[in-house]
């Protein structure tokens, strides 16, 4: 009996040479994955790169610390075009405004040359007023209103809305409007107007040099 059950075993053969089939196994066990070498290759075709360098970029990627940045890899945060090219926004903060409708006429003493200069007498009036308020800033030291004689064509008149500066406006309030009655136009019109009836002549007079040398260029 024991013979015959000698004789029905099996006899385990002795590996003596490596094992396709059992060394797969082995490569399943250290996680790797069918088909990476050929992906690499795939890579390296595309690329111009050697496998062998693909495969060690893959394991150095893979075995780079948190926080640290492999090779050939860039970060979103470096190659987002909006944030490496974005400037600085500023921090300097406007000066508070404070918008104050005007009417302003013409003079007088303006009226002939406003009439006979070639041009509409109310665009003369509103270039001015462009010209007067160009930069310029309210001061809280009050003016009085000019009394100069200003005309009753009141189709010359020039309306718009001015911004000032709110810190000059509420000295000018404190100081001679503090029951806040007044216009304010009232507050400012004494600083306003005397600039912009000098711009009235300086225009006029611009007018009336081209008028007299029409072929001379004038800069």
């Amino acid at each position: 009996m024991l013979r015959e059950d000698s004789r029905l075993r099996k006899k385990i053969p002795t590996i003596t040479r490596p094992d396709p089939a059992y060394a797969a196994t082995l490569q399943q066990g250290d996680r790797e994955i069918p088909g990476k070498e050929d992906e690499a290759q795939v890579t390296a075709t595309k690329t111009g790169t050697p496998s062998a360098d693909v495969d060690a970029d893959r394991h150095e990627a893979e075995r780079a610390p948190d926080g640290t940045v492999a090779p050939h890899q860039v970060t979103a945060e470096s190659s987002d075009p909006h944030t490496s090219l974005r400037a600085p926004v500023s921090a300097r903060a406007l000066s508070p405004t404070r918008k104050i409708d005007i009417r302003v006429n013409a003079l007088e003493r303006q009226e002939a040359a406003l009439q006979t200069c070639g041009v509409e007498p109310a665009h003369v009036v509103r270039a001015a007023l462009r010209r007067a308020v160009k930069g310029w800033q309210l001061s809280p030291v009050f003016v009085p209103v000019a009394e100069e004689r200003r005309t009753r064509n009141t189709q010359w008149q020039a309306r718009t809305s001015l911004a000032v500066d709110a810190a000059s406006l509420s000295v000018l309030l404190r100081d001679h409007d503090p029951l806040d009655v007044l216009s304010k136009w009232a507050l400012i019109r004494g600083q306003v107007e005397p600039r912009i009836w000098s711009e009235i002549d300086k225009i006029l007079e611009e007018i009336a040099v081209r008028a007299a040398s029409p072929h001379e260029p004038h800069t």
